[in-house]
């Protein structure tokens, strides 16, 4: 089944690691809803790094986790919160799915992106 890799800021947004996890799971909510499949990395990982209390920042440990999970999705969503633009995490997402000329869509907070419906 066809899925995008939902990329949004995580360690250094502005309103904690906490919240970026909430905001993620509210975006992949909406487009759940909207019928758009999609993996968050965020979603999927931050509650595992504080229960087993594993550094949720170390890129050693979940980049190697996530990138399967990059190579099998079709695109990226890139979820604009604030300090998107800043985020490491998110520019090697971006940076691997570019290199793979995979379509990159970028989501406003609470919006579909219309060029996921085509």
């Amino acid at each position: 089944m066809a899925f995008f890799y939902l990329g949004s800021p995580y360690s250094k947004f502005h309103l904690g690691m906490d919240a970026a996890a909430l905001a993620a799971c509210h975006a992949r909510g909406v487009l759940v809803s909207a019928g758009i499949p999609c993996f968050s990395p965020i979603i999927h990982s931050h509650f595992v790094a504080k229960v087993c209390k594993m550094d949720p920042t170390d890129y050693n440990i979940w980049m190697p986790s996530e990138r399967p999970i990059m190579e099998a999705a079709n695109g990226l969503i890139v979820l604009k919160l604030l300090g998107w633009q800043e985020s490491v995490g998110l520019r090697l997402e971006m940076d691997f799915f570019n290199e793979k000329g995979l379509p990159i869509v970028y989501m406003d907070p609470g919006i579909v992106p219309v060029e996921l419906f085509g």
